[in-house]
């Protein structure tokens, strides 16, 4: 997933962001109201991590922002506001879920997966592909005999993007926007290293290549 961070306390926000990159997601961090309204304008994210009181504002406004224009994003509110209002006022502007600083990062991780249970890849059913099955939910992919297929975090991340959308053809770009957070180095040939080892893993017609164009995940996927 491509997740943007919303949080102006750099000791938390630096420990979130390496956490959550080390589960294999691409991670933005924005400081300020003016600096996520920006990432908002760039880029498709999968999930927001959002403060509340930020420099410039609240953070709500960002939240009463998307909902406005019909935008369902994934929300988790992070706070030290910890009244019983407060999380109301929250759940109440549309958040999908609501954390209480300090934050443990283990709790924030699980909360991740279960938003994401309810949202883009995580609607589809199990899919079966060339004799394997992906439970998305649970991050777990099993081949015809149940064994466990092992896959890595950033090969996920590819999956993830190409599953989400798997009725059309993903580019090259999109791929790179789950991989990589803004001001990373992105590598030439990032994207075909990870297709290459999943369809090492998934067999060669997994994944789809439409030349000049992007991926698609196979049209037998069901």
């Amino acid at each position: 997933m491509r997740v943007l961070l919303v949080e102006d306390d750099e000791t938390l926000g630096d420990a979130v962001k390496t956490y959550v990159h080390r589960q294999g997601h691409a991670v933005d961090w924005a400081l300020t109201l003016d600096d996520a309204s920006a990432s908002l304008a760039a880029a498709t994210y999968d999930l927001i991590l959002l403060d509340l009181r930020l420099p410039d504002g609240s953070g709500l406004e960002i939240l009463t922002a998307l909902r406005t224009r019909r935008d369902a994003t994934p929300v988790i509110i992070m706070t030290a506001h910890d009244q019983v209002s407060d999380r109301i006022a929250g759940l109440n502007a549309g958040a999908d879920d609501y954390l209480v600083k300090p934050v443990d990062l283990g709790e924030l991780q699980a909360r991740i997966h279960a938003v994401s249970r309810r949202y883009g890849t995580h609607q589809l059913p199990t899919l079966n592909l060339n004799g394997f099955a992906i439970y998305s939910s649970d991050r777990r992919i099993t081949d015809d005999k149940g064994a466990d297929v092992m896959i890595s975090s950033r090969e996920w991340a590819v999956l993830d993007r190409l599953i989400a959308r798997r009725k059309a053809i993903v580019s090259k770009a999109q791929i790179e926007e789950a991989l990589y957070e803004f001001g990373a180095e992105v590598e030439s040939n990032t994207v075909e290293v990870y297709v290459s080892r999943l369809r090492r893993k998934l067999g060669k017609q997994a994944i789809e290549t439409v030349r000049g164009v992007g991926y698609r995940i196979s049209s037998d996927a069901h």
